[in-house]
């Protein structure tokens, strides 16, 4: 950004939000503000511009200490409540995958393939409380002699508990749709034979990364709402595409940008953060995602002022296209459509339904925008802002 477009810097939005005359508006406002007053206008009055999603965010899990034992064990293979985590990572540290099945899930004995509890439904179920069957094998060692462990546990008796995501948030994704004569079952939902339905992901106007497109304000160190509580930006999630074609806004059209995000799971709660069954696919973890954006410039001001109408994505049949990796997507649709209930494809008026919860999402940008009103929530200058296009 040059420094014409320059407006206000971290430190003074900092300042203004200790001295209680920071403005902070959510992203849905900042659409109407921007309409009503103009880019430039908007720029100088708003100083924070308040995001949130909620939505099931496969790429989720937990690095979990078990806690160490007497003889001590050097855990090989964990599982809790019969998920399987990962323990190799030495001595008592294991990775619980959101979307790990349960071995011992009795849909999955009646339908092979089903699993209505997983890793996502173990770290809510922490975060409500109730025990949770820690069992582990070890091959034993001069120094880590015990070989096998189970016991019931807590979130509470857990030393240390870190939900850390590799890859949320992602900055739009595909409507899916099915054009093939009998109905799918995909981790977009249930999508019916013929073009009878479609599924979308995404918050629209009030997505983190929507309002950020180009990455200018987001990066490692960037202080977010995760959960319920206050996360970080790690770095780029995996899968992160920012090279991708993009609106004349400067919006991307198809799934780009993605966050690693992290944060003390003790600290959360189960209402933004739930274990997610989904017919046909797996299990999955739904989370609550709110990312601040302030208006350092007023490029950055016109980014947040982008409402549905104006952010699109493409339209991809998961019955034949997506699996078999056919890139031409059968249309491109607004979000402002796409929260209509319906969409016109191929001149068959199709009903709409959401995997992502507008009305949470607009939950967790109001949470975040009253903190950061009372004080409670500081804004962060990230250590080095996540790759932007052609970078």
């Amino acid at each position: 950004m040059d420094q014409i477009n320059n407006i206000r810097t971290y430190d003074e939005i900092n300042q203004k939000i200790k001295a209680g005359n920071a403005v902070i508006v959510t992203a849905e406002e900042m659409v109407s503000i921007v309409r009503d007053k103009g880019v430039e206008k908007a720029a100088k009055h708003v100083d924070v511009v308040t995001t949130g999603t909620f939505a099931p965010m496969c790429s989720s899990g937990a690095f979990l200490n078990i806690g160490q034992m007497i003889p001590t064990i050097k855990t090989s293979k964990v599982w809790f409540n019969k998920v399987p985590a990962y323990g190799g990572l030495a001595a008592v540290d294991a990775y619980l995958g959101a979307t790990e099945p349960s071995e011992d899930d009795p849909l999955n004995k009646v339908y092979p393939g089903e699993f209505k509890y997983g890793g996502g439904h173990v770290i809510e179920d922490l975060l409500r409380g109730k025990p949770i069957l820690l069992e582990a094998k070890a091959y034993g060692t001069d120094c880590y002699a015990a070989r096998k462990l189970k016991k019931e546990i807590t979130l509470e008796d857990l030393p240390y508990a870190l939900l850390c995501n590799p890859r949320n948030g992602y900055q739009n994704y595909n409507c899916a749709v099915n054009r093939t004569e009998r109905t799918v079952y995909t981790y977009m939902g249930m999508l019916k034979a013929g073009l009878r339905n479609a599924t979308y992901c995404s918050a629209g106007e009030l997505s983190p990364l929507f309002n950020d497109p180009f990455y200018k304000t987001i990066g490692i160190g960037t202080r977010i709402f995760l959960g319920g509580a206050q996360g970080y930006v790690t770095w780029h999630g995996t899968q992160h595409r920012p090279n991708v074609q993009r609106s004349d806004r400067g919006v991307p059209l198809t799934p780009s940008g993605t966050l690693m995000v992290q944060g003390d799971l003790k600290e959360m709660s189960h209402d933004w953060v739930k274990g997610v069954s989904i017919l046909g696919y797996g299990n999955s973890l739904a989370v609550g995602l709110g990312i601040p954006i302030p208006i350092l410039s007023l490029e950055i001001a016109e980014s947040t002022g982008i409402g549905d109408e104006e952010l699109f994505t493409q339209v991809v049949d998961y019955g034949h296209d997506y699996t078999n990796g056919v890139s031409d997507p059968l249309a491109q649709v607004s979000y402002a459509e796409l929260k209509s209930g319906s969409i016109e494809i191929e001149g068959k008026q199709i009903k709409t339904a959401p995997l992502s919860s507008v009305v949470k999402a607009r939950q967790i940008a109001e949470i975040l925008k009253k903190d950061i009103e009372n004080g409670t929530f500081q804004l962060s200058e990230p250590v080095k802002l996540i790759p932007g296009p052609n970078q």
